[in-house]
């Protein structure tokens, strides 16, 4: 069941940030100098950015005034134990290694765990943890279900490990798969959740072949939200029981608080065992930590995420711009997910080849028409492959441009203002036909550097 759409924010603005304006001629100009790179363009270049809904979130104000009583001691300070005892009481881990961003976690860990044999196996990998794996030399397997990439079709649980493909790697690879990456929500499908059931079989395959599982944690509650009104038995339970179960079935985490930990910094790897929780240590401590401000705001953030009031007025804010889109057509993944909404480049932009990146494409239109910066998640998202190098595109099963809402900042009205940004190219798709293409791209995340050219005038090949 969904919340009710038409009710208003469950909070209030005490500090506003003037939105810069811009003309379409000074943008086309702007993402011109940037090579059609929205991830180059200067912040004040933007009106809203919905590139990524990491760190770009409003605190509360109970965050605002934990952070000073942070305690930066060199070691033991009372605000690394307030963060451990908060990670203690809602995910049931003992041992917790703060550090400054979810991808330094995940970094630590796979330095600890990884080798050039290894295959790390999971629903869908996020293209940070994909190079982060890939950086060991590692092999990164997306298991996704069936249709998660379909965006008509209806599951309610399309972040979903699949099992048959997940045991088929473990019978014939367990011992390269030193561990089990599951994200929740699933980022690259746009913010679907994993079910309850789905982790509880996740678990008892790698109980069978003796290895661990890891939850990629960054929208955890939004996860326990979506299991709590689409499995029955879990409907009448609360979300911090939910989350508690959920890491019942887990081994480990890696977390980044600048998303459901209502931050602008921080992250942490937290788990139950000691052997690991060292050795993932030996690398944190080298190059990780947290300042202790930032660790109490953490703390206090982990406590909000996880109130029903909270939750149900993030979630009904994201249904509600997504169903403004889907009344005027447009296609976006169905059903709605937690945090983002995303839409089938291929199918907004018919006659564009896909050859010519058409979600960044899209992007490139959706920032000219409005000055929106979202993300194109295509062939260009993961970079090149640690083994047959940067000519390696990786197809994935479809183009989306990706609209990531941040927490608490954007108003209803503001969206709606996308929205309708949107539904205007929408209603002039057909007049779009050529795209981009590549003039330099660096071998690791190649997205954050590209830099392309309009197609107008190229042959096609």
């Amino acid at each position: 069941m969904l919340p009710d759409c038409h009710l208003p924010e469950t909070w209030r603005a005490k500090m506003v940030e003037r939105i810069p304006s811009s003309t379409k001629d000074q943008r086309q100009e702007w993402i011109c100098k940037a090579d059609y790179n929205l991830f180059k363009l200067r912040s004040n270049e933007v009106r809203f950015d919905l590139g990524t809904d990491g760190g770009s979130g409003g605190m509360s104000d109970n965050q605002w005034s934990a952070l000073m009583r942070g305690d930066s001691a060199a070691t033991r300070s009372p605000s690394s134990y307030r963060l451990q005892e908060k990670v203690k009481e809602l995910f049931g881990f003992t041992y917790t290694i703060p550090v400054h961003r979810g991808r330094a976690a995940k970094h630590a860990l796979v330095q600890a765990l990884l080798n050039e044999e290894s295959i790390v196996p999971g629903n869908a990998f996020f293209d940070t943890t994909r190079a982060n794996i890939e950086s060991q030399k590692a092999i990164a397997i997306d298991c996704a279900i069936e249709g998660a990439f379909d965006i008509y079709y209806q599951h309610p649980f399309k972040g979903n490990v699949n099992l048959p493909e997940l045991e088929k790697i473990l019978q014939g690879s367990g011992s390269n798969v030193p561990m089990i990456m599951v994200s929740i929500t699933c980022d690259k499908t746009g913010g679907q959740p994993v079910s309850m059931h789905n982790l509880r079989e996740v678990k008892r395959l790698a109980k069978m072949f003796n290895v661990p599982v890891i939850l990629d944690s960054a929208r955890f509650a939004e996860n326990a939200w979506f299991i709590q009104k689409n499995e029955s038995e879990y409907s009448s339970q609360s979300i911090p029981d939910i989350v508690q179960e959920m890491y019942h079935h887990a081994d480990g985490m890696v977390m980044s608080g600048k998303t459901d930990g209502l931050v602008n910094a921080g992250g942490f790897f937290a788990t139950n065992n000691k052997d690991l929780f060292d050795r993932v240590g030996k690398y944190a401590n080298l190059f990780c930590g947290l300042a202790g401000r930032d660790m109490e705001a953490l703390t206090v953030g982990l406590g909000e995420v996880t109130q029903q009031e909270y939750l149900d007025d993030r979630i009904r804010q994201i249904h509600r711009f997504g169903m403004r889109l889907m009344a005027a057509n447009v296609p976006i993944q169905q059903p709605i997910g937690g945090h983002a909404i995303v839409i089938d480049a291929s199918l907004f932009l018919p006659l564009v080849p896909r050859e010519e990146y058409v979600a960044k494409t899209l992007a490139v239109e959706l920032y000219v028409e409005a000055g929106i910066r979202g993300a194109g998640m295509e062939t260009v998202i993961g970079g090149g492959n640690p083994i047959t190098g940067i000519n390696r595109n990786r197809s994935n099963a479809k183009d989306f441009l990706y609209l990531a809402i941040p927490r608490q900042a954007y108003t209803n009205d503001q969206l709606s203002f996308v929205a309708n940004a949107l539904i205007q190219i929408f209603e002039r798709r057909f007049t779009i036909t050529r795209g981009l293409y590549v003039v330099h791209e660096d071998a690791i995340l190649r997205y954050l550097t590209i830099q392309l050219k309009k197609a107008d005038g190229k042959s096609i090949a």
